[in-house]
């Protein structure tokens, strides 16, 4: 009869060992019984970057990367995207399920009457300079929130906990359309909450005094699906590092602040950007033969292909390459959307990158609707930025009730010189 469990024999010693197997996992820490003398450290695993290592147990964001599959909390991405909005996604991120009308209407009453950001706050971001990026800002902004709302360490108090996820998810538009205004050299617009999450975005960005400015609602919609597909996506590098901080018990902000930053990095919140540079620099249909050779011999990388987690077909390119079509309805085409589509058609029928489970990502698409838009590049990892605030808020929460969570704190490998005798500088 089969066991649930791994038999380890250490051929240093001829000791065997029986490690119990849950969830098709081992816990690290059973390994530690492993040593040649009784004085050892035990036995670790090593695992750069995490490439196969659980750092936690989640109920919020499923993915087979085999099938390309994910879920929120059970939902396929494709329905939700379909049928829902952000603030609804949100709220299912945070506490597990769908709201009634009566919890949504609460909820997103909530959430935009803290849109509005201290006049403080808003005379710090003045003395950004002009050129300064607006993800700079982003991180910066996040992380003074912990100075008008000191209570938001009290976070074990349900109340309080709630209160910073209205501050949070209400504000971030707000601070990214300041952000945005001071790189345009234009003054703020405040926040209207008649005109929706996403439409009260664009309005604070966009809006110049005209008597007739109105939001397009094919815009806001595609903005609001967008938002939807990047709410959450496991535990990537930006979600990790929410976890890691807060795990040391900071408050909420301080926590979002590291996860946008980590979020800021090119390999990161940055890809979709490089898949603008690439189409650019690619600058005709009729190029793209001799940019495929050049991904083949090495030369290149072929952005938007690909993914860490996706073996397949990335769901959230499908349902972007759909909604970009939309946007275009409105904004007219972008002539790198035929430079795309047509690097994605050869690419997909190539085995050098079908054999290498090559697909479109989600980024590979983002970009192109984010400039139909008319969002300059260096805000597109802004834009990522305050959807993932539910994702990081959900797996925050998650992380801050979960009893078996301690301190984050890696191990290493130590491979420095061993124990060395000082000698005095006049000797050396």
């Amino acid at each position: 009869m089969s066991k649930n469990t791994l038999t380890i024999t250490d051929n240093r010693t001829g000791q065997t060992y029986e490690i119990p197997i849950e969830h098709d996992t081992i816990r690290s820490l059973d390994l530690r019984q492993i040593k040649v003398n009784k004085g050892d450290f035990g036995m670790m695993t090593y695992d750069p970057a995490y490439q196969n290592t659980a750092s936690c147990k989640s109920k919020i964001t499923y993915i087979d990367g085999e099938k390309g599959i994910l879920h929120y909390r059970g939902y396929p991405i494709e329905q939700l995207a379909g049928q829902s909005n952000f603030l609804e996604v949100a709220y299912l991120l945070i506490f597990g399920d769908l709201p009634s009308q009566e919890e949504l209407n609460h909820w997103t009453t909530r959430i935009l009457r803290h849109t509005y950001i201290h006049e403080n706050l808003a005379e710090l971001m003045k003395s950004f300079r002009y050129d300064a990026h607006p993800m700079a800002m982003l991180v910066s902004s996040i992380a003074s929130l912990a100075t008008f709302h000191p209570e938001a360490t009290d976070f074990d108090d349900r109340q309080v906990r709630q209160k910073q996820m209205y501050r949070i998810l209400g504000k971030l538009p707000t601070i990214a359309a300041f952000a945005y205004r001071i790189r345009i050299g234009r003054p703020f617009n405040y926040p209207d909450s008649t005109l929706g999450y996403t439409g009260n975005f664009l309005y604070m960005l966009d809006y110049l005094g005209e008597h007739d400015y109105e939001v397009d609602p094919v815009l806001a919609r595609a903005l609001d699906i967008l938002f939807i597909l990047h709410a959450d996506h496991e535990q990537n590098c930006s979600t990790s590092t929410m976890r890691a901080v807060g795990s040391s018990r900071v408050d909420p902000f301080s926590a979002m602040a590291a996860a946008a930053a980590a979020l800021y990095g090119p390999l990161h919140g940055g890809a979709n950007e490089a898949v603008l540079r690439m189409l650019t620099q690619i600058g005709d249909v009729s190029n793209i033969p001799a940019h495929i050779e050049r991904v083949k011999k090495g030369e290149l990388r072929l952005m938007g292909f690909g993914h860490r987690v996706y073996k397949n077909y990335d769901p959230r390119a499908s349902i972007i390459k759909k909604a970009a079509y939309e946007v275009f309805e409105v904004t007219g085409m972008n002539p790198l959307l035929d430079i795309a589509l047509e690097l994605e058609r050869i690419a997909l029928e190539d085995d050098y990158f079908v054999s290498r489970k090559l697909y479109p990502n989600v980024d590979f698409y983002s970009g192109i609707i984010y400039q139909a838009m008319r969002f300059p590049t260096d805000m597109f990892p802004v834009l990522f930025a305050i959807p993932r605030a539910a994702g990081w808020l959900a797996q925050w929460c998650e992380m801050v009730d979960d009893p078996e969570q301690k301190i984050a704190r890696p191990r290493q490998i130590y491979l420095g010189p061993a124990k060395r005798n000082y000698v005095p500088v006049i000797q050396r």
